[in-house]
């Protein structure tokens, strides 16, 4: 498709329709852009304040020149007369007199000045057109204002010439180049600019003569190095024609010049470089597809509706800009005003000036419109939600204000001030503070009471204030120390646990007798669900005394115990006062749960903030971050509960009595469930009591074949199962007309309707045939006890040994230590050595993806290989479980955990251990109804390990036990307390 050129570009000729001189109406623009060069430009009409600063500048028609605007900026001359042109005569009735101010010479005259000046050649000058004064008139008319006959009115004021005789003119080819940084001027924009001195000024000095100069933008701004152009290489490709309609020297002495924009142009050829730029331009046509007219009116209509609308949204906005906007008819200017007052990034206009196609252009204008208007939109709802909720705010202050100066008139209210200082110091006196802790009150009080209400620090020193009177300073609990009293609390309580509740009504019976004694903080350690953090309540009931439990599991920073200072935002009080403020008592048992969970990290060690928290030595002088003043900690019962002792910090650890708690054994648990777990189940789901009843085998069952623990926790879960499916059961009954009975009787037979299948075998070792090469041992878990069994197998290799089963260190050095044992005592057990080099050994103990370590696994792994090298190949005992460490020597040393590692070799059907000589006296702590059910022995040395598990020994073994080896039965458990 063809294309068209637009030939309206150009301002048009409007003298057949004149203003009246007497109109003199000021369009006022909304804003101006800056640039640079202090450039001024239209409107942007989005973010204007409500005073806007440039509510005096004019908006100019392009088409139409503001003869008043004229008169302002023109630079008068009287040496020359005005010039007639027959073509476009003035106007009837108007005259121009002589204009005073600065006069211009003739041109050889300005010529001669100009040479001087930034030495140009005539020869340069007159090829670049810049002197030749048949080119300052043209055809069509006037071509200054300099030049139009002013008319004076009867008044002698001069009346402003008709706008319509200044009609347009035909730039030269050969123009200035006016390089601009950072900003791009559209066709049809009348803009004045600041004139400063140095380059610029000289630029438009000279094409003062001309009254046309070419404008680019810069592609980098100016600089030290480069603060002129060189060359059209630093300018964008596309530029546009200004007209110099007036320069101005201001009274401040700044020149000034005003600019209309006419055409865009192109750089055809560079005349000259230096000092200025001289250049051949060619003007740019507007590009229009042939059919394309109704799709321009489409766009056109549609930007002219988003400008009304940016014009409602916009209240900033005079009421002028609507009536420019509808002054604009061709849609080449109207995509340009949009563009020039709309777009704002540099490239973005640079590539809009450049864009030719009209179509293209008026599309890419309506689409950053739109934007705009949701911009305007989206900025109009903010300030309108901002300026309710700032009203709401204001009336709800002035309504208050108003209510105090009624009631203190009504003498109803006195001052808040007033009012907190007389509080406080009431407070203060109640409190009872010590000597320090009162002068420091004293002083915050008075602080308090002149500062304003109103200041960011009143509210501080109230907080401050607020915690010093809430601490219980000389509030305290009177004890209850009858110890019949708590040991029947303690039996109510808590079933079993004899040793620890003997220890606790030791210490106990110590506080009576000496009130003021500082003895060991009690730390109480066990498995989970044991019910360390229950003996602590218990305990506190039992002295009458409150109680507080703080946790320290994953506490990270120190101001969790110390407190933060003051000096931070949100400051508060360490957890030990904020404990002693709730509970309103300076001796309540304070229990630290979870102690050997404790971190630490860049924020600080917790744990080293505790140690003067629990040293009876220091922390009857505890001082806190927070506030500063020593409190005492003294008369506080401190308890601290962990999992495992040997994670406590080793400091910490100095300072406490560990009280170590067993797990619970099967037949201690049933009791537990009948006693505490169920009847507590059935009130919390709202049933009868004596809805659910459940036997003892039954328990036996759940605790066998649905739980596998030290505490009983999960059995407490299983329960509450149970009993929320017979919730269910008699929920459906309500309102039957034959009801079932409204009890559940829960057997072994039907366990598993509630429960479903069983999720843990019983006794393990049932149905188990013996094997060589495999033994049983006993192992200590943080749940309890369990057993393991020790695999070992041979083949055809090079002797290499491979040990399995996510075994820990020390697990795998006892698995060296015992293959170095009986390869030392080869001929004593019938090993084969030359066979033993050829033949690689591999070790593995089941359920691999369980971690296991500890060196009470020596003497089983030890009977494992022993079963597996010697030349009988005679398979352990079945019944038969062991644990202990083993030396290089063949000695068995004692390991821990006897109770829970007997326990569970009762639970899983073992009939005989083996145990280490030294921890008999443990095994005297068993219950004795688990004793009955086992044979143990005590060994000193391996070899008198196996005579005890082999049914054949070898014939090198001593065929009967050593004198170290005795039976159970010889030490009753009465001998072993």
């Amino acid at each position: 498709m063809a294309k068209k050129k637009n030939s309206d570009a150009l301002p048009q000729d409007t003298s057949t329709t004149s203003a009246s001189p007497t109109e003199k109406t000021k369009r006022r623009s909304p804003k101006a852009s800056k640039t640079h060069h202090d450039v001024q430009d239209l409107p942007h009409p989005q973010g204007l304040p409500e005073n806007n600063p440039t509510e005096d500048l004019q908006i100019f028609d392009v088409t139409h020149p503001p003869a008043e605007e004229s008169a302002n900026f023109a630079t008068q001359d009287t040496s020359h007369p005005p010039t007639q042109d027959t073509s476009h005569p003035p106007a009837q009735g108007t005259s121009h007199p002589p204009a005073q101010g600065t006069s211009h010479p003739p041109a050889e005259t300005v010529a001669s000045a100009s040479e001087k000046q930034v030495e140009i050649s005539n020869e340069d000058l007159v090829e670049a057109e810049i002197l030749d004064p048949s080119m300052r008139h043209s055809s069509a008319g006037w071509h200054t204002r300099e030049d139009l006959p002013l008319e004076v009115d009867e008044d002698g004021e001069l009346l402003e010439p008709p706008r319509s005789v200044v009609p347009a003119e035909q730039p030269p080819s050969n123009l200035f180049v006016l390089p601009l940084s950072e900003e791009v001027l559209f066709p049809g924009m009348i803009l004045p600019i600041a004139l400063p001195q140095g380059p610029l000024r000289d630029i438009i000095t000279q094409a003062e003569q001309q009254r046309f100069l070419a404008i680019f933008a810069r592609k980098k701004p100016p600089s030290e190095e480069t603060p002129t152009v060189t060359g059209p290489h630093e300018l964008h490709p596309v530029g546009t024609v200004a007209r110099l309609m007036q320069v101005m020297q201001l009274p401040n002495g700044v020149m000034t010049a005003l600019l209309q924009v006419i055409r865009r142009c192109r750089i055809v050829k560079t005349i000259r470089t230096q000092p200025f730029v001289i250049a051949r331009v060619s003007l740019l046509e507007d590009e229009i597809q042939e059919g394309d007219q109704s799709t321009l009116e489409a766009l056109s209509r549609s930007i002219r509706q988003s400008l009304e609308e940016v014009v409602k949204l916009s209240p900033n906005l005079p009421d002028e800009f609507d009536q420019v906007i509808r002054g604009i008819e061709s849609p080449t200017r109207l995509a340009d005003f949009v563009a020039s007052h709309f777009l704002q990034e540099f490239h973005a206009r640079q590539e809009f000036l450049e864009t030719l196609s009209v179509r293209k252009r008026l599309e890419n204008a309506l689409s950053f419109l739109l934007k705009e208007v949701e911009m305007i939109r989206l900025q109009k709802k903010l300030r309108e939600e901002l300026q309710e909720r700032t009203e709401a705010q204001q009336r709800e202050y002035l309504l208050r204000e108003q209510l105090k100066i009624i009631q203190r008139e009504l003498g109803e209210q006195r001052d808040e001030k007033e009012l907190d200082g007389e509080k406080y110091a009431k407070r203060i006196e109640e409190a009872k503070m010590p000597e320090d802790a009162r002068k420091r009150a004293e002083q915050e009080l008075r602080r308090l009471r002149v500062l304003p209400p109103e200041a960011g620090e009143y509210n501080m020193i109230r907080t401050y204030l607020d915690w010093l009177c809430d601490l219980p300073w000389s509030r305290e609990d009177k004890d209850k120390l009858n110890i019949r009293q708590a040991r029947r609390i303690l039996d109510q309580d808590h079933f079993g646990l004899d040793r620890v509740k003997e220890r606790i009504l030791e210490f106990l019976a110590v506080r009576k007798l000496k009130p003021d004694q500082r003895g060991a903080i009690l730390c109480l350690s066990g498995p989970p669900g044991v019910g360390k953090t229950s003996l602590g309540q218990s305990i506190a009931r039992a002295m009458g005394r409150k109680f507080f439990r703080f946790s320290l599991g994953g506490m990270r920073d120190e101001a969790e115990i110390k407190g933060h200072r003051r000096t931070y935002l949100g400051a508060m009080p360490g957890k030990l006062l904020q404990g002693l403020a709730r509970v309103g008592s300076n001796n309540p048992v304070f229990m630290l749960d979870e102690i050997d969970k404790i971190g630490k990290d860049w924020r600080g060690d917790p744990a080293s903030a505790l140690l003067e928290v629990l040293d009876p030595a220091q922390n009857h002088k505890y001082l806190d971050h927070y506030l500063d003043v020593p409190f005492d900690l003294s008369r506080v019962m401190f308890l601290a509960t962990a999992n495992d002792r040997d994670a406590i910090p080793a400091a910490l650890l100095d300072r406490m009595e560990v009280i170590e708690i067993p797990g619970y054994i099967p037949e201690e648990k049933v009791e537990i469930a009948r006693r505490y777990l169920l009847p507590r189940q059935i009130e919390d789901h709202g049933l009868a009591k004596g809805a659910v009843r459940i036997a003892a085998p039954t328990f036996q069952e759940i605790i066998k074949h649905y739980t596998r623990e030290a505490g009983v926790r999960n059995l407490n879960r299983e329960i509450a199962q149970i009993v929320r499916k017979v919730a269910i059961r008699i929920a459906e009954q309500q309102g039957d007309e034959h009801p079932h009975p409204k009890h559940a009787i829960i057997q072994k037979s039907n366990i598993e309707r509630y429960l479903g299948p069983p999720r843990h075998q019983g006794s393990r070792l049932e149905g188990r045939p013996t094997r060589v090469g495999s033994a049983v041992g006993l192992a200590w878990t943080p749940v309890g006890g369990d057993i393991l069994f020790f695999e070992t197998t041979r083949f055809q290799g090079t002797g290499r040994v491979e040990v399995t089963g996510r075994l820990g260190e020390v697990m795998t050095e006892s698995a060296r230590i015992a293959l170095s044992y009986l390869k030392s005592q080869a001929a004593r057990f019938a090993i084969d050595l030359d066979q033993l080099k050829q033949t690689d050994i591999h070790l593995h103990v089941p359920a691999g993806a369980v971690p296991k370590d500890g060196p009470s696994a020596g003497i089983t792994i030890t009977t494992a290989l022993l079963s597996l090298l010697s030349t009988q190949g005679s398979p352990p005992r079945g019944d038969t479980a062991m644990t202990g460490e083993i030396t290089l020597m063949g000695d068995v040393l004692p390991v821990g955990g006897i109770r829970e590692k007997v326990v569970a070799a009762a639970s899983a059907g073992v009939r005989v251990v083996i145990l280490p000589k030294q921890n008999q006296l443990d095994y005297g702590e068993v219950p004795e109804h688990i004793r009955a059910k086992l044979t143990a022995y005590f060994v000193e040395h391996y070899e008198e390990v196996v005579p005890l598990v082999f049914a054949s020994p070898p014939s090198l073994m001593p065929q009967q036990p050593t004198a170290h080896s005795t039976p159970l039965q010889a030490f009753p458990p009465t001998s072993n307390k």
